[in-house]
């Protein structure tokens, strides 16, 4: 019985533990290079250290930590990385995209993603964005979802696991969606165009409006930089990215 309980206490205790410290990476708390000690990190977070070790193991394999030694370091990023990071999230959505409109499928399983852009539509239209980051990252969830691949979900999650190419990147907070509103518009027309795309079966047409949708994240990342760079604005998630360079 005590078996039993412990094993979902501990994993829920170690999920706790990996997106309370990837959140904390993402908004800039340790920067880039910064080595994570185990056993101050622990104390920090209130756990024990095997949670601990397993978060540290997952977040390497997602790409934001490096081993170095019998520690973990913070990975820095070029401008460069970030670019190739976003290309590929729009490579792989434009393939589940692709997929999906290629679906021979019942017109009802368009309607959950019909209303969260509906939603979204709301939100926009009455200026109230508190949680266009949480929707937006919903409808992207059910675009990989209606490829009918649990190989492209895991795929499309894992190249959004990079901060600087996550969907909502750059709309974790008002000032954020603020700044980028026009993005946020273009975006949501882009929502539109891909789910009437999917439900008229053109799987080339919905292929290049997903990659052409994550392009927005490379225009709101060099608007980001360079006013980082003019030190009219700080971006949390860019601590990450510590030059600009290209190949």
């Amino acid at each position: 019985m005590n078996t039993t309980t412990a094993e979902p206490n501990s994993s829920s205790q170690a999920d706790r533990t990996l997106r309370t410290l990837r959140s904390r990476i993402v908004a800039g708390q340790f920067p880039a290079a910064t080595r994570l000690g185990e056993v101050a990190l622990a104390r920090s977070l209130g756990v024990s250290r095997t949670p601990l070790r397993s978060a540290l193991l997952q977040l390497a394999q997602e790409g934001l930590l490096e081993r170095t030694g019998s520690s973990y370091t913070v990975r820095a990023f070029s401008f460069h990385d970030a670019l190739v990071a976003i290309e590929l999230r729009g490579v792989i959505e434009g393939t589940a995209a692709r997929m999906a409109a290629e679906q021979q499928r019942n017109p009802d399983s368009l309607i959950p993603i019909k209303n969260t852009v509906t939603k979204i539509d709301h939100i926009i239209a009455t200026d109230t964005i508190n949680h266009y980051g949480a929707l937006n990252d919903q409808f992207h969830q059910q675009l990989a979802a209606l490829s009918g691949s649990s190989l492209i979900e895991s795929e499309v999650m894992r190249a959004s696991r990079l901060p600087f190419a996550a969907p909502s990147a750059f709309s974790s907070s008002d000032d954020d969606t603020q700044r980028f509103k026009t993005s946020l518009i273009i975006g949501q027309q882009h929502h539109h165009a891909l789910v009437d795309a999917i439900e008229k079966h053109c799987g080339s047409r919905a292929e290049h409006l997903a990659r052409e949708h994550a392009c927005l994240a490379i225009t709101n990342i060099e608007v980001a930089f360079r006013e980082r760079e003019q030190q009219q604005y700080s971006t949390p998630l860019l601590a990450l990215i510590t030059e600009q360079n290209t190949p």
